[in-house]
């Protein structure tokens, strides 16, 4: 006879004593169960007493977890988490150093528990701890010379049990001084500090930035460009990965007229502070160091680096949001004078800029020409083609770009097409607009970056201009390209079709400079690219024969049946979720399987990354399906909807349990946030 649900077998440790083996009713209050543990080896104060998972975690058993426990499971009779808050709490104050130093030790390990979290939270543990970093530091550093490993190590476990208390959300980021603020810059702007020190002050800056409106000026001021460049010339890709993300955060936050400083200013890029952002990353020397020492580094790019360089690059495209968005002002001079000098490029390069010989009328009569040669959708006054939003000034700005930096190639393009005939002519102007438009949508300018993405493009660190670059290659290829299909304008929406279809099959090669990118375009001419689609076409078309589809009808429920099995045994295999925190790291993990019997969801977090499957008995914590009231996507997410920075819908998912199972159980939805479709498919 099975044994009752309620009865779950363990072993129970306590130091100095063999472990018991006992039975638990999960039906007694958990207090009880303490007692009758204490009983058995003759402890007093149970109550000064609680039980933990004996396992690498070593988190509490609480009456909201405790339905996680399974049979042979092994725990520990221990202090309890108020108990040992209050211990570790007069600890950490101890006159003697090394009583000191393991106190923080034992503090930065527990404090990844959110149940002594908030004991020792309670006891206003973030006010000590950052009052041991404000003034404690200074008082050490006088022994610093005698003892620099206990100091270093005494305020990197300080750092750390700070960085994991904050983590699980307990307490507002709007609450830390000016003093602690500039202390922690203060570690990130010295030559030489532990590399843990320095890993985890750069964490909190982040955090900082990230969760606090109000402390972005404040550490914005604290940290230049020329203190944060040695982390990127390090060998240690961990720092490394932590910089950017302190630069992205505070690019990420900075307000608008900050981002669009000018390229061209004058301030040594040193002493720049970090509000500045478009000034920075606009300069050849941080760009030439993450490429060097990042990208072209002699090791590979682990996944929370290569998300790093994900954000940075969509955000450095951003900053062109606002041109893409700006119309142009038909009656504003200085705009209409670009339009001037891409006419006077073309057509009077080797005249005098400023001739104005001739009658008004006659002048008149050769721009509406030239402009139409130009391929100016509106002849007379071709302002109003870059009225449209997007591309708006930012087509107009690409033009005048490629005019300039690539005159030869401008040249050639226009008087090509001008001594065309009308319907085979290709238009530049209009082609550029559309073109900008196209990589704008390509490129995703505008929108946020996503949580999850990894996908960057070494080519775009390669050049200081590499959008304008890549407009000036995308430009000539679609030149090239309507030469080979013989257009006419009828043509046009067809050319920027397989246009786009060149440069996307170009970009998932990844080229690593834009003079590669620029080979894989000459590998994909129109002629190719007939016959990538005919070979495509012809492999959809072996299935579409009568024969086939009549077969497929008669299998097709034997084939989603299959596909079904094929989903439920993925959900009982389970999959490795990273786990995004309030800092958007994405270095912890936990793991969500189907049990056997199709009936529950078990998931726990993780220590790292599991090598194979993960036994379900090892999971912590369950949802079972039938108290499952719907399952959501996307942005419909609870999580989605919290997150206010990196937006990512497009992978999530969500479980939420009915509404009387919240009520009772304090069960909160269960959320996830796939790596791929193929993950969300099988869930």
């Amino acid at each position: 006879m099975p044994p009752p649900a309620d009865i779950v077998k363990v072993a129970i440790e306590w130091p100095g004593a063999y472990p018991k083996l006992m039975e638990i009713d999960q039906k007694k209050p958990l207090s009880a169960i303490i007692k009758e543990v204490c009983d058995g080896w003759s402890l007093a104060n149970h109550e000064y007493f609680a039980l933990q998972h004996a396992d690498s975690s070593n988190f509490y058993i609480t009456e909201k977890n405790r339905n996680e426990i399974k049979n042979g499971t092994i725990l520990r009779l221990t202090t309890s988490p108020a108990q040992n808050a209050h211990q570790l709490h007069e600890r950490i104050q101890s006159s003697s150093m090394d009583a000191k130093l393991e106190a923080l030790k034992d503090l930065a390990s527990l404090s990844r528990d959110v149940t002594f979290a908030q004991e020792f939270i309670n006891l206003d543990g973030i006010s000590l701890l950052t009052q041991m970093v404000e003034s404690g530091t200074e008082r050490y550093q006088k022994l610093q010379k005698i003892m620099k490993p206990c100091f270093g190590d005494m305020l990197s476990f300080t750092l750390t049990a700070f960085v994991e208390l904050m983590d699980h959300g307990i307490v507002s980021w709007d609450t830390f001084s000016v003093a602690f603020i500039k202390k922690i810059a203060s570690f990130v702007n010295k030559s030489a500090i532990d590399v843990s020190i320095l890993q985890r002050s750069l964490a909190i800056l982040e955090s900082m930035v990230l969760n606090s409106h109000d402390l972005y000026q404040k550490v914005a001021q604290e940290i230049t460009i020329g203190q944060l460049i040695p982390h990127l010339q390090g060998t240690d890709q961990e720092i490394q990965t932590y910089t950017i993300a302190v630069i992205n955060a505070l690019f990420l936050k900075a307000p608008d007229e900050k981002r669009q400083v000018g390229v061209e200013s004058s301030v040594d890029i040193l002493d720049c502070p970090l509000t500045e952002m478009a000034n920075l990353l606009a300069q050849k020397q941080l760009r030439s160091i993450i490429l060097t020492h990042v990208i072209r580094a002699q090791r590979a790019i682990n996944n929370e680096m290569a998300h790093q360089l994900y954000v940075l690059q969509v955000l450095t495209f951003n900053l062109l949001e606002d041109r893409m968005m700006t119309k142009m002002d038909p009656q504003d001079q200085a705009q209409r004078d670009i339009i001037f000098e891409l006419r006077r490029i073309a057509f009077d390069a080797e005249s005098e800029p400023n001739n104005s010989s001739g009658s008004m009328e006659k002048r008149k009569s050769m721009y509406t020409r030239d402009y139409k040669k130009l391929g100016f959708i509106n002849h007379v006054n071709p302002a109003m083609d870059f009225t449209q939003t997007p591309p708006g000034m930012l087509a107009l700005d690409n033009m005048l770009y490629f005019a300039k930096h690539h005159q030869d190639a401008y040249i050639r393009i226009v008087l090509e097409n001008s001594s065309r005939e009308d319907k085979h002519e290709c238009p530049f102007g209009r082609s550029s607009i559309e073109l900008t438009k196209m990589l704008c949508e390509i490129l995703k300018v505008g929108e946020l970056p996503s949580e999850t993405c990894n996908d960057f493009h070494p080519m775009f660190f390669t050049h200081d201009r590499s959008f304008e670059e890549f407009f000036c290659i995308c430009i000539q290829l679609l030149n090239k390209t309507w030469k080979e299909m013989r257009a006419t304008s009828e043509d046009f929406n067809k050319v920027m079709q397989v246009v786009k279809e060149q440069v996307m099959r170009a970009l998932t090669t990844k080229p690593s400079s834009l003079d590669q990118f620029k080979s894989k375009l000459q590998n994909l001419s129109y002629t190719e690219i007939l016959k990538i689609r005919q070979s495509e076409r012809m492999n959809q078309e072996d299935f579409q024969s009568r024969p086939i589809l009549e077969l497929k009808e008669k299998i097709q429920p034997e084939i989603l049946e299959l596909i079904k099995q094929q989903r439920l045994n993925r959900l009982v295999e389970g999959t490795c979720f990273r786990k995004l925190n309030c800092r958007r790291r994405q270095d912890k993990f936990w793991y969500c399987r189907l049990s056997p019997n199709h009936k529950v969801l078990h998931y726990g977090d993780l220590e790292e990354s599991p090598q194979g499957e993960v036994p379900h008995d090892s999971l912590q914590d369950k949802l079972p399906v039938a108290d499952i009231k719907a399952v959501v996507t996307g942005k419909d997410c609870p999580h989605m909807k919290e997150k206010g920075a990196l937006k990512q819908n497009k992978f999530a998912s969500s479980f939420q349990p009915q509404e009387d199972i919240v009520h009772n159980c304090d069960l909160r939805c269960l959320n996830l946030l796939s790596p791929s479709c193929m993950t969300q498919t099988a869930s």
